[in-house]
């Protein structure tokens, strides 16, 4: 009955995605990577949450609150207020830019080499760590959940092989011959699946510890361990309270702000207005996301007595254990599209940046559309196999996935962050500046990451900490060289006509409603 409901619902997914983009002319750049840029509010919304939510964050936060409790709601409570900030101040700089990847901007305030290597960066994050961990996480709990090894008779190394594959290859139809609408429409449609689905593992765990009310569930937790509902951490926690206001703001605003994968939803919007909204709206559901993908870490401690020793294992011990028969199969499904959702949309945002930024720009100025569009397509074969191939191998390593997803993301996130920042707020900083920036701030933290991991150095600061004190010399050095070597004149954004830029009215409003709510949230479990 699992493995049919599982069916179903993804092959209603991949029949209302064809259907709904097969008028979309994805022989232009702009039809294939940005939509036609023709998405709305509720697409973007829809588009955002899912290319965020996987495996490594329902499995990995769930496991992080089991141990921490609901401190660890910090990385999607504050997510809030970064696409706050990036709906009233960058998109409306990117719309008025038409600008279709942040690299591209980059080559417009600085040069071509600063784009070529933002670029590289990112493909380089994309193809080694974030995409083989997505495909490892992702299988992992695809295999558990069904069982794969004994249904099929195989072992568990051949479970997981087979499993990334399918999930790679499914994932790789959507991005690579789909283009951006084919995954912002699956994922829409999948983020309404993950929220029923996610919302109902809570309800039935909170019913099981409650004798059948919900109330009495939430009661008995916060009377049994009150411990687990303090949102100030200390500085032995995964996330002292301090963090959040260096280093944790700053990897908010660079995901959501400026990280090609999920501000490519935005920017395919059919106006600003709509990627307005679709923010605002993304940024609601997400100050919910605790409910989803902390609360039941929390439901699990209470119910296996803490005595779980892979603390990874409590969300899908939890869902085994409340969740009825019949429901596994569409959960599995829609855990399934959160997957893809993830992989396809980093896929989608490789090809997108080695298509435009790269072969366009450096091997070929005057290809036509089309054969930019192919020639990316092809790269995405290609990245797509090399991650997949490489992803099994994450099981002889397969501790600490997403800490570790968290920490080396920051080798290419703070630097990026910290030209884009200074390239918005100067006028006068050159592009030498931004390039010796990109590389100190890399080396900077890939240090202190060999000091931490390969060294075992004792005493040092915590990685936030770390990636804000980097952002901070990263952006000092490039003021300084600012002042010594200045460009001979302003550098003055030129703006397009291609989308409209008319700003939603409410906006601001909206937004500090939002802001407001998340710092009511820190109070309330204080």
């Amino acid at each position: 009955m699992g493995i049919i409901t599982f069916l179903a619902f993804t092959l209603l997914v991949a029949v209302v995605s064809y259907f709904a983009t097969r008028k979309t002319n994805e022989n232009s750049s702009e039809g294939y990577f940005l939509g036609g840029r023709s998405l709305t509010a509720t697409v973007i919304a829809g588009s955002l949450l899912l290319t965020n939510l996987s495996t490594e964050q329902i499995v990995g936060l769930n496991g992080s609150a089991y141990t921490d409790g609901i401190l660890v709601m910090a990385w999607e409570t504050l997510a809030a207020i970064a696409m706050v900030v990036t709906a009233i101040y960058l998109l409306p700089k990117y719309l008025r830019g038409g600008i279709s990847t942040i690299p591209t901007y980059l080559e417009r305030r600085f040069d071509p080499a600063t784009k070529a290597m933002t670029s590289g960066l990112f493909l380089t994050g994309y193809a080694v760590v974030l995409l083989p961990i997505v495909l490892y996480s992702g299988s992992l709990a695809i295999s558990t959940m069904f069982n794969v090894p004994e249904m099929l008779g195989v072992s568990e190394w051949t479970s997981l092989w087979i499993c990334i594959w399918g999930i790679g290859i499914i994932g790789s139809i959507y991005a690579i011959f789909g283009g951006l609408k084919a995954v912002a429409v699956s994922d829409t449609i999948n983020a309404v699946g993950l929220l029923i689905g996610g919302l109902l593992i809570p309800v039935f765990g909170l019913m099981a510890i409650g004798d059948g009310s919900v109330l009495d569930g939430l009661t008995t937790l916060t009377t049994n361990h009150p411990e687990k509902f303090n949102a100030i951490g200390d500085e032995n926690s995964s996330i002292p309270f301090a963090t959040i206001f260096t280093g944790m703001m700053l990897v908010q605003l660079f995901y959501w702000g400026t990280n090609q994968a999920i501000i490519q939803r935005a920017l395919g919007a059919k106006n600003l207005k709509e990627g307005q909204k679709g923010l605002l709206l993304a940024a609601f559901i997400k100050i919910l996301g605790p409910i989803i993908i902390v609360l039941p870490g929390i439901i699990a401690f209470h119910m296996f007595e803490g005595g779980l020793e892979v603390p990874d294992q409590s969300y899908p011990k939890l869902v085994s254990a409340v969740l009825p028969k019949p429901l596994v199969g569409f959960f599995a499904a829609v855990l399934f599209g959160a997957i893809l959702s993830s992989f396809n949309s980093a896929l989608n945002s490789s090809v997108t940046l080695f298509g435009i930024d790269i072969y366009k720009q450096f091997f070929n100025k005057d290809a036509a559309e089309k054969k930019v569009v192919t020639v990316g397509k092809r790269f995405g074969i290609f990245i797509a196999i090399f991650s997949m191939t490489i992803a099994p191998f994450l099981y002889f390593a397969s501790d600490g996935l997403f800490g570790y997803l968290q920490t080396v993301n920051g080798c290419y996130s703070i630097p990026i962050l910290s030209i884009i920042v200074v390239g918005f707020l100067t006028k006068r900083v050159p592009a030498i500046a931004a390039k010796i920036g990109i590389v100190f701030g890399f080396i900077t933290y890939v240090l202190y990451v060999l000091l931490e991991n390969a060294f075992e150095v004792e005493g040092l600061p915590h990685f936030l900490h770390v990636q804000a004190i980097t952002f901070v010399l990263s952006v000092a050095l490039m003021l300084f060289i600012g002042k010594l070597k200045p460009r001979k004149e302003d550098y003055v954004q030129k703006y397009t006509k291609e989308v409209e830029v008319t700003p939603w009215k409410h906006t601001k409003a909206v937004g500090a409603v939002i802001c407001l709510i998340v710092i009511s949230t820190y109070l309330y479990f204080n």
